[in-house]
C-alpha cells in the first residue's frame, strides 16, 4: 500500500519472474553457506552448533564429510550426529579420502553437512569440484549446510592475489552465493584470530605453514574481513530489493545497468572477466561476454583456442551470458551487438600494444570510444607482471610460413628474370606492373604476410636491377622514389585486400560446411519414420561433419543401451556410468566439460522441453577439437535436432495408439449398437412366442400355435446367424480359420449354396450363368459355401421380392470369376469401398436388417483363398459383388488366414 492507500499490485514481470523462481526452488534443496574470511573464524563450529540445533528440533541430520581437523571441541560436536563413510580413492599409489555422494543420495537424509566446499575432487571422482557434488545433492531435493572462505569465490580472486600475493587456486563460482538460501558469516575481529593461529587453534597444513602465515597478516585478515562483510551485506541488499519489488514497495528504483565484456584469448581476459563481474555485481547489473571472430583472427582463434575455450567456461561459471560472433570489423559487431542488446558499460583492457603500432591500426578501444554515443567504456588497467603469473601457450613451430617467404623470394626473383628478359623492350615503370602481378599471386596463394614480403622484396630488386644506375640502391632520378612508394603501398593494400578476401571466404566456407551439415541432418531426421532411422541419420552426419566417432544411448526401464553407435566404438562401464550422469542429470559430461573429465568422450543429452530422450557421446580426432566453439555449437545443434526428431516419432506413435484405441472404441460402440437391435429383436420374439403358448397354449388354435411355433424358430435361426457371424468375424480375425483346400466343382458349390438359403428366399428367382468346361477349383468348399449364401442373403434383402437374383461364372486368365447381382437401389459411389467394414451398413430398406458382417465375412473368406473381392453398382440398377479366385493353388492356403479387412452388408 502507497501512503494514500492506493492498491499497487507487483508488475506481471515481478510476478512471472517471482512464479518462475519458486518453481525453480520448490524442486531444489536449501543451501545454508557458512561464510569466513580466513580459515579459523569457526566456520566448522558454527555448521555444527546449527545442524545440533535442527536434530534437535527433529530433522534428520547426516554429517556428508566435516574436517575437524583433530579439534577437540569441534569432534565433540560431531558426537551423536550420523557420518556417512568417506570414500577411498586410490591415486598415484595414495588413498585419499572423498565425500560419498552416492551413499548421501541412497540415504536421502534431509539436511547433509558438507565441510570446505572449494575442495578439489580426487581424479577419478564423479565430479571435479565439491561445489559440483553439493549442486547434485540439491537436485536431489536435500538441504545442504556448507562452509567456505571469502576468497575462494571466483569473481574475488584477482583481488585476493592483489591483496595478500597469494594465488587462490580452489575456487567455486558465484552464483552459489545467489543459490544460497541463507548465508550466516561467521566474524572475529582479526587480532582474536591471530591469537587463536598463536595458540595453535588455526589448523595449518606443514607444506603451506609459510604460505599461510603471510596470510595472516592483520593487513590482510582486515582487507578480507571487509570484502566478506560487503558481500555479506550486498546479498541482504539483493533480497530486500527482490522483497521490494514482489511486494511492489515503492522507493527508488533506478535503470537496471547492463554490462559487455570483450575477450580476445588475450592472456589478460582473465582479469578483465573478473573485473566485470566484481562491477556487475557492485552494481547488480546483468553482463554479457562476447567473442569475435574476424576473417584475419582465424590463425590466432586456432592458436589460442584451449584459452579462449577457458575464457568462454570461466564467464559462464562467473555467471555471463556467452555469445561468440563472426564479424568482419570488431568495432561493428561490439556496436551492434551492444545496441541489441541494451548495453550501458562496455568494458574493455588497456591498449599493450607499442604506440607507434596504434598509429597504424587505432586500437578498438578508441574506436569504440569514438562511436559509443551514450554508451559508457569502462577501461581496466594491467601491469606487465601480471603475465608471469599467466601460463604461456608453446609457441608452435610454423613450417608453411617458411615455405611463404621463401617463395615470396621465388615469385620475386621470376618476375625480375622476366624483366631482364624484356628490358630491352619495356620502359623501367612499366616492369612495375610484374611485380605488383607476383604481389597479387602472393596474396592469394601465400596469405598476407608472404604478399607483404613480396612487395617490398619486388621494390628492392626493381630499383637493384632496373633503376638507373643499375646494380645499386642509389637512386638518380627522385621521380622514382614515387615509383617505389606507390609500388609499395599499392602492393600492401592488394595483398591486405585480397589476404582479407581469401580469408573470409575461409571463414564463409566453414559456415557453409556447417550450415549444410545442419541441412543434411534436418533432410534425414524429417523423411526418417522410426526411431532407427533417426538414430543412423545422426550417426552419419555427425560422422561426416565432424570426422567423429559417435554413440547414442537410450533407456531402456532404469538403465541406458547403445541404441546405435558407428563401427568398432564401444563403451567400456565407466564410459557408461558418465552417460549415465549426463542422462539423469540433464547436463552434458566427459571431456571438456566440468563433470567427469577423465572420460575419452562428450556426452550431451538429447533433451526436449519435456523429457531426456537419450544421450549423444561423441568422440573427435583431437583434443583441441573439443574446444572449439564451432564444433560445440554444431554439436549441441544436432543433439537437439536429434532430440526433436525422437519427440516427433515418440509424438507419431502416440497418435497411432490413440487412434487404435478410438477404432477400438468405434467398433465397440458399433458392436453394442447391433447386439442392442440384432440381438434384442430376435430374442424378444422368441420369448413373446414362447411365453404366449405357456400362457394360452390352450386357448389357441392349431394354426395361430404353428405360427407361433414358426415365428420363434424363424427368429432363433436369424439370432444363430448372427451370433455365428461375430464368431466367425472373432476367427478371421485371430487368424484362426484353417482352409480346407480341395478341388471343387463350382456347380456343386452354387447348388450347396442354393439349398443352404432356399426356405429363405422362397420362390426367389435365381439365373445361374456358368460357363461351359469349367475346371476344378481349389477352395474350402464350406467357407466358400457361406461366402455365396451371405452374398445371396445380402441381395434377397436389399432387392424387390419379384426381381431376379442372378448368379454368373466365368474363367479369365487364370483366375475364377463369380458374380452376384441384384435389381436393388445400389449402393452410393461413396459407400462401396466402406461396405465392406465391420459393422458399416448403409441407410436400408423398411423391414430389411443386417448385422453388418456379412460381406466382412465374405471378404476375410476370400482373402484367405488368395483371391479378392469388389462391388460396383449396375447399369439400370442394382449391385453387383465380384468375387476372384486363383485358379492355381495360393501360398496363402494351407495356414492361418489373414487379418480380415472390415466388411459388412451394405443395408
Amino acid at each position: 500500500m502507497t501512503s494514500n492507500g492506493d492498491d499497487i499490485r507487483p508488475s506481471p514481470e515481478a510476478m512471472l519472474k517471482l512464479a518462475q523462481t519458486e518453481e525453480v526452488t520448490a524442486e531444489l534443496g536449501k543451501l545454508k553457506i557458512f561464510l569466513g574470511y580466513a580459515a579459523g573464524v569457526g566456520k566448522t563450529y558454527a555448521m555444527l552448533e546449527a545442524a545440533r540445533k535442527r536434530k534437535a528440533d527433529g530433522r534428520d541430520v547426516v554429517a556428508g564429510y566435516v574436517e575437524s581437523h583433530g579439534r577437540p571441541e569441534t569432534d565433540a560436536l560431531l558426537e551423536g550426529l550420523e557420518s556417512t563413510p568417506r570414500r577411498q580413492v586410490i591415486y598415484s599409489g595414495v588413498t585419499l579420502p572423498e565425500m560419498d555422494i552416492d551413499a548421501i543420495l541412497e540415504r536421502r537424509p534431509q539436511i547433509v553437512l558438507v565441510d570446505e566446499l572449494a575442495h578439489t575432487n580426487a581424479p577419478g571422482s564423479r565430479h571435479e569440484k565439491r561445489w559440483q557434488d553439493v549442486e547434485e545433492l540439491l537436485e536431489a531435493g536435500i538441504d545442504v549446510y556448507t562452509s567456505i572462505n571469502i576468497q575462494h569465490f571466483e569473481s574475488l580472486k584477482d583481488v585476493v592475489t592483489q591483496i595478500t600475493g597469494i594465488v587462490v587456486r580452489e575456487t567455486v563460482p558465484d552464483r552459489l552465493l545467489d543459490l544460497a538460501f541463507e548465508i550466516k558469516l561467521i566474524d572475529i575481529p582479526p587480532e582474536d584470530l591471530i591469537q587463536r593461529l598463536h595458540e595453535g587453534k588455526v589448523y595449518i597444513p606443514d607444506q603451506a605453514a609459510k604460505a599461510i602465515e603471510k596470510f595472516f597478516r592483520p593487513g590482510n585478515l582486515m582487507a578480507l574481513r571487509e570484502l566478506s562483510l560487503r558481500r555479506t551485506a550486498s546479498r541482504v541488499d539483493e533480497q530486500m530489493r527482490a522483497y521490494m519489488e514482489n511486494q511492489s514497495i515503492l522507493g527508488p528504483w533506478p535503470t537496471a545497468e547492463r554490462l559487455l565484456v570483450c575477450i580476445s584469448g588475450s592472456p589478460y581476459s582473465e582479469k578483465l572477466l573478473r573485473a566485470t563481474c566484481r562491477l556487475a555485481e557492485d552494481l547488480k547489473a546483468q553482463w554479457f561476454t562476447i567473442y569475435i571472430e574476424t576473417p584475419g583472427s582465424g590463425k590466432h582463434a586456432r592458436e589460442n583456442r584451449k584459452r579462449i575455450w577457458h575464457d568462454l567456461r570461466l564467464a559462464e561459471s562467473l555467471g555471463a551470458q556467452v555469445t561468440t560472433v563472426t564479424a568482419s570489423d570488431v568495432t561493428d559487431a561490439v556496436m551492434e551487438y551492444a545496441k541489441r542488446h541494451n548495453i550501458t558499460k562496455i568494458v574493455m583492457g588497456k591498449p599493450s600494444k607499442p604506440r607507434w603500432r596504434e598509429i597504424i591500426q587505432p586500437p578498438v578501444v578508441d574506436q569504440l570510444i569514438r562511436r559509443s554515443g551514450a554508451i559508457d567504456v569502462v577501461i581496466v588497467s594491467f601491469k606487465p607482471e601480471e603475465l608471469d603469473r599467466v601460463p604461456k601457450e608453446p609457441r608452435r613451430s610454423r613450417p608453411f610460413e617458411a615455405r611463404g617467404y621463401a617463395a615470396s623470394l621465388a615469385l620475386v626473383t621470376a618476375a625480375t628474370l622476366l624483366c631482364e628478359l624484356l628490358r630491352p623492350f619495356l620502359a623501367p615503370t612499366n616492369m612495375v606492373m610484374f611485380y605488383l602481378l607476383v604481389v597479387v599471386i602472393a596474396s592469394v596463394r601465400l596469405g598476407r604476410k608472404p604478399a607483404i614480403a613480396t612487395a617490398f622484396l619486388g621494390v628492392l630488386a626493381f630499383d637493384f636491377f632496373f633503376v638507373p644506375p643499375r646494380m645499386t640502391f642509389v637512386v638518380a632520378d627522385t621521380q622514382y622514389l614515387l615509383t617505389f612508394l606507390g609500388l609499395f603501398v599499392v602492393g600492401l593494400v592488394i595483398s591486405t585486400l585480397v589476404a582479407r578476401a581469401r580469408e573470409r571466404a575461409e571463414v564463409m566456407r566453414a559456415r557453409e560446411i556447417q550450415t549444410a551439415s545442419l541441412y543434411y541432418l534436418s533432410r534425414d531426421l524429417a523423411a526418417s519414420a522410426d526411431i532407427d532411422a533417426v538414430l543412423k541419420a545422426v550417426i552419419t552426419n555427425v560422422e561426416e561433419a565432424l570426422n567423429a566417432r559417435v554413440v547414442i544411448l537410450l533407456p531402456e526401464g532404469e538403465r541406458l543401451d547403445v541404441g546405435a553407435a558407428s563401427g568398432g566404438l564401444t563403451l567400456n562401464i565407466k564410459e557408461q556410468a558418465v552417460a549415465d550422469w549426463a542422462f539423469r542429470n540433464r547436463h552434458s559430461a566427459g571431456c571438456a566439460t566440468d563433470t567427469l573429465v577423465s572420460a575419452e568422450l562428450i556426452y550431451l543429452p538429447l533433451q526436449t522441453q519435456d523429457s531426456a530422450m537419450g544421450v549423444l557421446g561423441v568422440q573427435l580426432e583431437s583434443p583441441e577439437a573439443y574446444h572449439s566453439q564451432d564444433n560445440r555449437r554444431l554439436l549441441d545443434a544436432f543433439a537437439t535436432q536429434a532430440a526433436m526428431a525422437m519427440e516427433r516419432i515418440r509424438y507419431s506413435r502416440q497418435a497411432e495408439q490413440t487412434q487404435i484405441l478410438q477404432a477400438r472404441e468405434n467398433l465397440e460402440r458399433a458392436l453394442l449398437n447391433s447386439i442392442s437391435h440384432d440381438l434384442r429383436t430376435p430374442l424378444v420374439s422368441v420369448t413373446g412366442a414362447l411365453h404366449s403358448l405357456k400362457e394360452n397354449g390352450d386357448h389357441l388354435d392349431d394354426d395361430t400355435r404353428q405360427d407361433l411355433l414358426d415365428s420363434a424358430c424363424s427368429e432363433a435361426q436369424r439370432l444363430n446367424r448372427f451370433v455365428g457371424n461375430l464368431l466367425d468375424m472373432t476367427r478371421i480375425e485371430a487368424g484362426a480359420i484353417r482352409l480346407n483346400i480341395e478341388l471343387c466343382d463350382i456347380q456343386d458349390l452354387v447348388g450347396c449354396a442354393l439349398a443352404a438359403i432356399e426356405q429363405r428366399i422362397g420362390n426367389r428367382p435365381v439365373e445361374t450363368h456358368l460357363s461351359d468346361d469349367l475346371p476344378l477349383v481349389p477352395m474350402d468348399l464350406v467357407l466358400m459355401t457361406q461366402v455365396l449364401v451371405n452374398l445371396l442373403d445380402n441381395a434377397h434383402k436389399y432387392s424387390l421380392a419379384e426381381s431376379i437374383i442372378e448368379i454368373d461364372v466365368a474363367v479369365d486368365n487364370g483366375w475364377l470369376s463369380l458374380e452376384v447381382s441384384d435389381r436393388g437401389p445400389g449402393v452410393p459411389e461413396h459407400d462401396l469401398k466402406r461396405i465392406f467394414d465391420k459393422f458399416y451398413r448403409i441407410p436400408v430398406p423398411e423391414g430389411a436388417g443386417g448385422t453388418g458382417l456379412g460381406l466382412s465375412i465374405c471378404k476375410g473368406i476370400v482373402e484367405a483363398h488368395g483371391g479378392r473381392v469388389h462391388a460396383e453398382n449396375r447399369s439400370g440398377g442394382g449391385l453387383r459383388v465380384i468375387i476372384c479366385l486363383p485358379l492355381a493353388k495360393s501360398e496363402n492356403t494351407d495356414s492361418t488366414s489373414p487379418a480380415g479387412g472390415a466388411g459388412t452388408d451394405h443395408g
